[in-house]
């Protein structure tokens, strides 16, 4: 790895890579909001006595009876738990059915099509997404599906973009910024949606999201392009900076996938071993966050919507800090980008793990619990700079693609996890509690060993142009 261009030799704040971060940030933002937007209208759209169980509840989102208060209006509709697991659960199914294919595409036909195209889909499904509730169950979640593959596409084809635009010793800080929008808009929606309802109805929760996704799509297509050089906005500076930064990087001269070599890469089996683990413990803390609190500390937690969000808050700070910090440590040269990226895995695995294996023990206290409970999420977002974003090191021809994989790795473990857990807990709360944490930090240890064994950081020969093969 080239370590010699310096970020200084670029415009930084006012650069207009960090303006692409920014408006992959509001993409991002506008997406997970979409995301969960059911998940806190449907506390108005149902009949209080079908409310979904937490063992049902999407990692979309909070479960309902931690917005119940800000139920507005009378009941719409008739909707089992059952019912609406199902529909909960369709948007997730969606993704992962684009998740690979997407990232493929991406690199094939260009990420800013089709990125934008599934923002754009994404944003006027949520705007259609009352209607489609009036017409039948079947029709919303069909849309919710293809919601779903929508945002799939989104999502992954987003590294295709960082392989052309981030240069080396800038790729931590740039695609933290990008990623860090998950986090704010999921305390954004948290804290705000019970209010639209209150306020204005639920479905306004739709119309002001899908529209503020759509206004994303507009900038989206001004600002975004594939490639630096055919940008007509960017300085020269800032264009023989990012070229030369990637000079070494090797070109995409053919477009085949070498599956064969990729499935045999350790580096890469550490890479996904990674996501599973990572998002087997986040997906847990998401869905069953006000669960715990009110079952374990018997506190009801529907009074501060706020206390809910506070995670987020941790996880987008750490994001964007863990980024900033892993890129100053390689411009700086004080690490090797390898062991940059294995400390970051070891701290965004390991603290996580430490404070849930805390958590049973510290049961009686509630400010001790809520501090471990937001630290899980915050010291876990710390890996957005060690083997997340490490796909982008060993093979950036093929950087969304593999992304594609790893996160449905991801979601995986978090449809494994939430079932384990809502089993776990079914049996006995204060020891399945203990048992679920136990085994989340054992799943984490776990993939951590995995990546520190088998990670690295140069670009895999199979990931050479001159070097591959087709199946």
């Amino acid at each position: 790895m080239d370590k010699k261009p310096s970020p200084r030799k670029g415009p930084h704040l006012c650069s207009l890579r960090c303006g692409l971060a920014v408006v992959m940030h509001l993409s991002n933002l506008a997406m997970i909001t979409q995301r969960v937007s059911l998940s806190i209208a449907v506390i108005a759209m149902v009949n209080g006595t079908g409310q979904p169980a937490a063992a049902n509840a999407s990692a979309d989102g909070p479960p309902a009876d931690a917005l119940q208060d800000l139920r507005a209006g009378s009941s719409v509709y008739e909707w089992s738990p059952e019912t609406q697991s199902i529909i909960f659960s369709s948007i997730s199914y969606g993704i992962i059915l684009t998740l690979v294919p997407s990232g493929y595409l991406a690199g094939i036909f260009g990420a800013k099509q089709m990125l934008g195209a599934g923002l754009l889909i994404s944003s006027l499904l949520t705007l259609f997404t009352p209607w489609a509730a009036d017409l039948g169950v079947t029709l919303l979640v069909v849309v919710r599906t293809v919601q779903g593959m929508a945002q799939g596409m989104a999502w992954t084809g987003q590294f295709t973009i960082w392989a052309k635009w981030a240069p080396p010793l800038e790729r931590s800080k740039l695609t933290s910024i990008a990623g860090s929008g998950a986090a704010c808009g999921s305390f954004i929606i948290l804290c705000v949606g019970g209010l639209i309802s209150q306020a204005l109805g639920w479905p306004f929760i739709f119309y002001i999201f899908g529209g503020i996704g759509c206004a994303c799509c507009l900038l989206w297509f001004a600002v975004i392009y594939d490639d630096p050089v055919r940008h007509p906005c960017i300085s020269v500076r800032e264009k023989d900076h990012i070229v030369s930064s990637l000079a070494q990087q090797p070109a995409a001269c053919r477009r085949s996938a070498p599956l064969k070599a990729m499935a045999r890469c350790l580096p890469l089996w550490a890479i996904f071993t990674g996501f599973f683990s990572h998002f087997w413990l986040c997906s847990i803390i998401v869905t069953y966050l006000p669960t715990y609190i009110h079952s374990v500390l018997h506190v009801n937690i529907r009074e501060s919507g706020v206390l809910s969000s506070l995670p987020f808050i941790a996880a987008s700070t750490c994001t964007i800090l863990g980024g900033q910090l892993a890129d100053f440590l390689l411009s700086r040269n004080l690490l090797r980008l390898v062991t940059v990226r294995k400390l970051f895995s070891a701290l965004g695995l390991l603290l996580p793990s430490l404070c849930a294996v805390a958590l049973p023990f510290v049961a009686s206290s509630y400010v001790t619990t809520i501090v471990l409970l937001i630290l899980i999420p915050g010291t876990s977002n710390l890996c957005d700079a060690g083997f997340i974003v490490n796909s982008l090191d060993i093979a950036p021809r093929h950087a969304s693609f593999l992304m594609g994989i790893a996160r449905g790795f991801g979601l995986v473990a978090g449809i494994v996890s939430s079932t384990t857990t809502g089993f776990l807990i079914s049996q006995d709360s204060v020891s399945g509690w203990r048992n679920v944490f136990f085994l989340s930090a054992g799943v984490n240890v776990f993939g951590l060993l995995f990546y520190l064994a088998f990670g690295q950081a140069e670009i895999q020969d199979w990931a050479k142009g001159r070097r591959l093969t087709r199946l």
